[in-house]
């Protein structure tokens, strides 16, 4: 699993030369390129990952579905998580990031699957998972990734800036995926 803070993630981008507002349209791109699709399973994002990939004209050949999971029910029922983990580890973990990004994937056949699960505040955090904490997945059907983004420490980080850099890091690390 891949750690990664808000000030380290605007590096690499800084680094490759990439502007965080036109990872869509980079996404989308390397989907048409390949001819591959994605589906979305997002749930602190709220659809911020669907909404801009379909920004991007064409997305409609590459873009298969976007399921917003809030609800555990959802997420168990729609996307195939496991009760017993959701029970055990939570909705804001690895597995359930994981699992995810497979059920979506799974659920629509598509080439991509991509997910989200964290805390965006103002409420919500504790001790163990603090507001700012999101874990990412990004899979295809050889192998998963899973991120877990520490956002904390970003400039501002309110709800709308998490719920932004965790939409940021899912279409970098889906981009990364696809261009393998």
């Amino acid at each position: 699993m891949t750690e990664i803070t808000a000030k380290q993630f605007e590096q690499i981008l800084k680094k490759e030369g990439i502007n965080a507002d036109n990872l869509q349209e980079l996404v989308v791109n390397a989907l048409i390129k390949t001819g591959q699709k994605v589906a979305t399973a997002e749930s602190c994002t709220g659809g911020l990952i669907s909404k801009r990939i379909t920004e991007v004209s064409g997305s409609s050949s590459v873009f298969e579905c976007g399921v917003c999971s809030y609800a555990n029910r959802i997420k168990n029922k729609i996307l195939g998580v496991n009760q017993h983990t959701l029970d055990t580890v939570g909705a804001v973990s690895k597995e359930t990031a994981e699992q995810m990004s497979n059920g979506v994937m799974k659920l629509s056949d598509a080439d991509f699957g991509a997910s989200t699960t964290g805390i965006a505040g103002p409420t919500g955090g504790s001790e163990d998972k603090p507001v700012g904490l999101v874990y990412i997945s990004v899979c295809d059907k050889r192998s998963t990734e899973v991120i877990k983004a520490k956002l904390w420490d970003a400039d501002n980080p309110d709800r709308d800036v998490i719920r932004k850099i965790s939409s940021d890091i899912c279409l970098y690390f889906l981009l990364k995926k696809i261009e393998k």
